[in-house]
């Protein structure tokens, strides 16, 4: 039974994986009493203690959590910003090439960002395979419902009172720095960041990554884009799907409380959408972290997964 403790439990990240995992019985929890969760002696000896840990920090914290570590055989899931681009850690995204065999076999895994996870999932797999080149100034609009800001976003947007400018969608990032784009471009093998637009609006949770693509910069077909999604993406956690709207529509929040994700293209000949929608806590949070547990263990990816 694996020893499994969750640095930072109280957060939204953290109290989903929790429920993911409260109930297996291939799992044992190491717990800390709530006086002793910010404690850095019991943190520390929890963390040594355990066979994996997950990290739901803040990006400090984090490393701080890292720097605990003594016990060699200790995986760590870290589900901050802090590791994503470091070399040293595995980036815990499985279908992206060969990674499932390097989380497997890895001790520091780096869970990827929810907006991350959609960007890299449409991308990745065409720069790879030649369909685009890695100098392809690209553009992302990212949709996410509001529990993707933590604790004191969904204050806000669930609290009395509230101001009236959150019953709108907001755009934020705005000075494209947002912390996401390091690994949209490292990982997707890129040698531009793209232009990045997230958008936060009034539904709890569901995402909805957009990447606009004009033909003069595909090196192929549409069909060849399909061709390769259809082929990298046809299992029950992360799946291609060839007309997936609602009449015309697409609602961001369409696998609200699920960990899969859905892959689709849309446009034309001349001007294609890529699209992925999923669950920012799901496949864009705690359900990404839960199926690089299940690979680090050797269970099957879905086990306690809502797929």
């Amino acid at each position: 039974m694996a020893k499994v403790f969750i640095d930072g439990s109280a957060g939204t990240t953290g109290l989903k994986i929790f429920d993911l995992i409260a109930d297996r019985r291939d799992i044992e929890l190491i717990r800390l009493p709530e006086e002793l969760r910010k404690d850095a002696g019991a943190r520390k000896e929890a963390i040594n203690a355990a066979d994996i840990v997950f990290l739901c920090l803040p990006d400090a914290a984090a490393v701080e959590a890292v720097s605990f570590i003594e016990n060699k055989n200790t995986v760590v899931i870290d589900t901050s910003t802090a590791h994503r681009t470091n070399d040293a850690w595995e980036y815990g995204f499985p279908e992206l090439g060969n990674r499932r065999e390097r989380i497997a076999a890895s001790k520091r895994i780096a869970n990827p960002g929810c907006h991350a996870s959609g960007f890299l999932a449409l991308v990745e797999p065409i720069v790879r395979n030649g369909l685009i080149a890695p100098d392809t100034a690209l553009s992302c609009f990212s949709l996410t419902g509001y529990s993707g800001g933590g604790k004191k976003m969904i204050a806000d947007y669930e609290g009395e009172g509230r101001d009236v400018l959150l019953g709108a969608p907001r755009q934020y990032g705005i000075a494209q720095c947002h912390k996401h784009l390091p690994e949209m471009q490292k990982i997707g093998g890129l040698t531009t960041a793209p232009i990045f637009c997230p958008i936060v609006a009034d539904y709890y949770c569901g995402m909805e990554v957009t990447v606009t693509l004009f033909k003069k910069d595909l090196k192929g077909s549409v069909q060849n884009i399909k061709d390769v999604y259809a082929a990298a993406y046809n299992s029950k956690i992360l799946h291609y799907d060839e007309a997936a709207d609602e009449g015309g529509f697409m609602a961001a929040n369409s696998l609200a409380g699920r960990d899969d994700m859905q892959i689709c293209v849309y446009g034309n000949d001349e001007r294609i959408l890529l699209v992925s929608r999923f669950d920012n806590l799901g496949k864009g949070a705690s359900g990404s972290a839960i199926q690089n547990m299940n690979i680090v263990l050797g269970v099957d990816e879905t086990t306690g997964l809502n797929v």
